[in-house]
């Protein structure tokens, strides 16, 4: 019996499950709330709401994360210098320190000119201090990688730093965004690193020695030392894992995955058992990589996204997220009544009537705020209120609470109407408050001119509309077409009509999916009747759906790859261009059976390092003739295999 617990901190809950991989049971599982200021804190909750945990038995814990999908979304990181090679740098690079050297190499891998070394080092020594690691990007180094070896080497020479070679993270071409790769991997070295290294103390503290592994983007899972050293992988990390808890769940071959979180909701497909990958590279924060990860839409549409009514009086559901009332009804009880007093005449200029607040964190930074900002603080110290109760308390018009700044610090957090809060105030989903989602409902009402009954339901229908609309999404996007649905008024007329809303139209149009969707997420099942109905289609709601993230690690695999390509020159018959280096050979069968055999090796070798020992080993050969001439042949070598002991 082999036991793995699979973590997922995702944006809104901590999860973790404890499976049998042999028998496919779920033994255990539990959730706890993210806690972004330290996810150890959410994790460690999380392990302590697990039944039954057997520690000792336990061979392996397999972590996915957004960590690092945040941290780029934020802009946060160390400070990264970085040293081009053979090209000045062009466009937008995510790298506060920017130097050039001269050499690079052509496509054939040969050096354009020779490297300049002591350019090499006087940029590391004016670099020095500046910056906390550096990433090296050679011109073509995809082809010949020595000169990034080389200034490597002298870097280290020189200083102690961190250092990333774009080499080492991707063999596609593409300068640019290669160079992105490398920058941003730099910038999250010690990111990760110290979520690595509290995890551990969390597992140690719970009494589990198992191995660590992390979900890649790709949902293959890479060792502790490796996340640590391409921390870049990890993005789109979260998502991945949803798709493989989607498969092992109901062993569905060719579907769409619909995961339905807090923050998000994240689409992607599946085809032949396997998560689509995008080929040219995940985009994040407006960064295009050159990472191999999951294709996957993600839209601003969850259990969290707040419900407002406009001044024209519409239901507007996201993007912007809040904490669902019912939930933190539950820890500040005395909000349900401060919502019963709420009047529906008394408007709120930057937010709703239900509005409530509560402190995030205490600020130590004492020159940052503003008096009336620390009246503020003060003021929810002694726990969340509703903005009407926290203006009385203040003796101030709520209009005029300074409140923005502290709330886009995240100092303070806005409490309010969400999905969530809808489906508790209709009955179909009761973990919190029920009273405080009514309450917040009936307030919303009223605005509206409506009985609570009817609100609840076009509401409903606002949030359906929404998920259904990124379904459709979804699929233009997979089909390579840049449509935007949200935005595009000429498509509305038939969306309306596809999708069922109440309209005038005078025709109804009724759409059927070709493959299933598998819905997975705490809240999936109250949407899916509807769902079923609007794509005429078959909806999965599997077992454990709301832990289907967690199981997705858990279920992983090890999955290393090495791409070797061999091209024909002039001068030189054939070349090999791999990640170890450039090689020529006299016939292409030599060149083949030479990149075969050392490529076997590395990659035996990277895998003995992610723990598997005995990996099975997928060769695939792709040759190019155009004409009956060689252009080149493409060997794609990867081992798979699970990081657990054997039995």
């Amino acid at each position: 019996m082999s036991l793995i617990l699979g973590i997922d901190t995702g944006g809104t809950f901590t999860d973790g499950v404890l499976i049998d991989l042999t028998s496919k049971d779920v033994k255990a599982k539990a959730k706890a709330f993210t806690t972004p200021g330290d996810l150890a804190v959410g994790i460690r909750e999380c392990i302590d709401h697990l039944q039954g945990l057997e520690k000792e038995k336990i061979d392996l814990v397999a972590l996915s994360t957004t960590l690092a999908t945040n941290a780029v979304v934020e802009d946060r990181g160390c400070r990264v210098g970085l040293l081009l090679i053979g090209k000045e740098p062009t466009g937008k690079l995510p790298a506060q320190e920017i130097a050039w050297v001269e050499g690079g190499h052509d496509l054939s891998g040969r050096p354009v000119c020779d490297l300049d070394e002591e350019s090499v080092r006087k940029t590391i020594r004016a670099m020095y201090g500046r910056v906390e690691a550096v990433a090296i990007s050679g011109l073509l180094s995809v082809r010949n990688p020595e000169h990034e070896k080389v200034a490597y080497r002298i870097l280290k020479e020189e200083w102690d730093v961190p250092v990333v070679c774009a080499h080492w993270l991707s063999s596609a071409l593409g300068f640019q965004e290669r160079t992105v790769t490398a920058c941003l991997n730099a910038r999250l070295l010690p990111v990760i690193d110290e979520l690595l290294k509290t995890v551990k103390e969390v597992l140690l503290e719970k009494g589990v020695k198992a191995s660590l592994m992390v979900v890649k983007g790709d949902g293959s899972l890479m060792s502790e030392e490796t996340a640590r050293e391409r921390p870049i992988e990890t993005i789109l990390s979260g998502p991945a894992a949803s798709i493989l808890g989607a498969t092992f769940l109901t062993d569905t071959k060719d579907a769409i995955v619909l995961d339905i979180g807090g923050t998000t909701t994240d689409i992607a497909m599946i085809e032949e058992g396997l998560p689509k990958l995008n080929a040219d590279g995940a985009t994040v924060g407006g960064w295009k990589t050159r990472v191999e990860a999951a294709n996957i839409s993600t839209f601003g549409i969850g259990g969290d996204s707040y419900i407002q009514i406009t001044k024209y009086g519409k239901i507007l559901v996201g993007p912007r997220r809040v904490w669902p009332l019912s939930a933190q009804a539950i820890r500040y009880p005395h909000l349900t009544d401060e919502l019963k007093r709420v009047s529906i005449h008394r408007n709120i200029l930057d937010g709703q009537p239900v509005d409530c607040w509560m402190l995030l964190k205490q600020p130590v930074d004492n020159t940052k705020w503003n008096a009336e900002e620390w009246e503020i603080i003060r003021a929810l110290e002694d726990g969340a209120h509703n903005i009407f109760a926290l203006a009385e308390n203040l003796g101030m018009d709520p209009n005029r609470l300074s409140l923005s700044k502290l709330e886009r610090d995240q100092v303070i957090g806005r409490i309010s109407f969400t999905p969530t809060d809808l489906l508790h105030a209709l009955g179909h989903f009761t973990e919190w408050s029920v009273e405080a989602a009514t309450e917040a409902a009936r307030v919303q009402s009223r605005r509206l001119g409506m009985d609570l009954e009817r609100f609840l339901n076009v509401a409903l229908q606002e949030v359906d509309h929404r998920l259904n609309l990124s379904v459709i999404q979804s699929l233009i996007y997979k089909n390579g077409l840049e449509m935007n649905l949200a935005t595009d008024k000429s498509t509305k007329f038939f969306l309306d009509s596809i999708l069922g809303r109440e309209i005038d139209n005078d025709f109804r149009v009724k759409l059927e999916l070709k493959t299933p969707i598998i819905a997975i997420g705490a809240p999936a099942s109250a949407y899916i009747p509807r769902m079923r109905e609007a794509f005429n289609s078959e909806v999965l709601v599997p077992p454990h759906a709301e832990v289907a993230n967690a199981i997705g690690a858990a279920a992983g695999q090890v999955v290393e790859t090495i791409k070797i390509l061999i091209t024909q020159g002039r001068e030189e018959p054939y070349i090999v261009h791999a990640p170890w280096g450039r090689e020529t050979f006299p016939t292409l069968k030599e060149a083949e059976n030479y990149a075969q055999e050392k490529g076997e090796e590395l990659i035996r070798e990277t895998s003995r390092r992610a723990g598997v020992h005995k990996p099975e080993i997928v060769l695939n050969k792709h040759k190019k003739v155009s004409e009956g001439t060689f252009i080149e042949s493409e060997l794609k070598l990867m081992a798979i295999g699970r990081s657990i002991p054997p039995e």
